[in-house]
This record gives structure tokens, sequence and C-alpha cells, in this order.
């Protein structure tokens, strides 16, 4: 087996696997030695392939599916709003507008439990801040998500149910 395809069964191992791989386990089902793997592994790293060592071996990260979702709703619902996309095990990027005379204003939320959603509306009280969607009638957006399609799909769905997407 050459390199490249050393390179590629290595790498199809690590997005296969469930639980992390040793590098003496992939230097046995490849042939090689544990050196070999680790310049491999190096090499995947070079090509941008997130692959993290840890104790147990090594995994590859996953990258996040995600969705930009329109939607509407006035202050009282904001809660509401995220905490159905949170309990359907997604989690809310960011939140933006598009404003006739600023354009696109954006900011990062990163509210991943009801422990953000309530740290969040919190602080929207104490700090007596008005939401971004108050420049635009209660239009807004946000970037969605998840480590699976699944739910992203089921927040959509239970989004579509309560009137919150357009």
């Amino acid at each position: 087996m050459n390199r490249e395809d050393r390179l590629q069964k290595l790498l199809t191992l690590l997005q296969h696997a469930s639980d992390p791989l040793s590098g003496s386990m992939l230097a046995k089902e490849l042939h090689v030695s544990r050196q070999v793997i680790v310049q491999d592994i190096t090499l995947l790293r070079e090509r941008e392939n997130a692959i993290l060592a840890t104790r147990w071996g090594y995994v590859l990260e996953k990258k996040p599916c995600q969705e930009i979702i329109k939607v509407h709703h006035f202050d009282d619902r904001i809660e509401e709003e995220l905490n159905t996309i949170v309990d359907a095990g997604a989690w809310v990027k960011d939140v933006f507008v598009q404003h006739e005379t600023y354009g696109r204003l954006q900011a990062d939320l990163s509210i991943h439990s009801r422990r953000d959603v309530q740290r969040f509306m919190e602080d929207l009280r104490q700090k007596n801040s008005a939401p971004l969607t108050n420049l635009t009638n209660g239009v807004h957006y946000h970037t969605i998500q998840a480590l699976d399609p699944e739910s992203i799909q089921e927040a959509l769905k239970n989004l579509d149910k309560l009137g919150f997407l357009c």
C-alpha cells in the first residue's frame, strides 16, 4: 500500500470510529510502525483534518452541521424560541438582522443549554438591553449548529410547530 492509500485508509478508519483508536492498533491494521502512524497523523493534520490525540488514542474531531434560519417573534417569546432549539440537541451560534440602513448586524450567542438561555435572558433584563430583533420588527436570523443533522431537523420541526419560522 502506498502512502496516499494508507493516508486515505487511516482517515477512513478515524471517520468511522466511535471510540479513540490507539497508535498501536492503527499500526497493526495498516501494517506499519507506530512511528509511521505518528508521521501520517501529522500529514493528515497539515491537510486540515482535525485529528486529536488523547490518552486513549486518536479521534477525528467532528465538525458541526449548521443551518441559518429566519424566524419571527417578539421579546416575550425569546426564551421559548431558544429553549426549543437547545432542547432538540442543537445550539444557537449567533443572531443577526438585516437592517435597512446599517445592513447586517450580528452578535455571537453561543447558547448550548437551558442554563445558557437563562443567563442570556437575565443579561437582557439586568442590563435593560433591547434585542436586535427590535430593529426589524421581530424578524431575525440564527445560525444553529448540532453534531448531527437530525438535531437540526428536530429543532426546525419544533420551531415550525410553534410558528417561529418565516
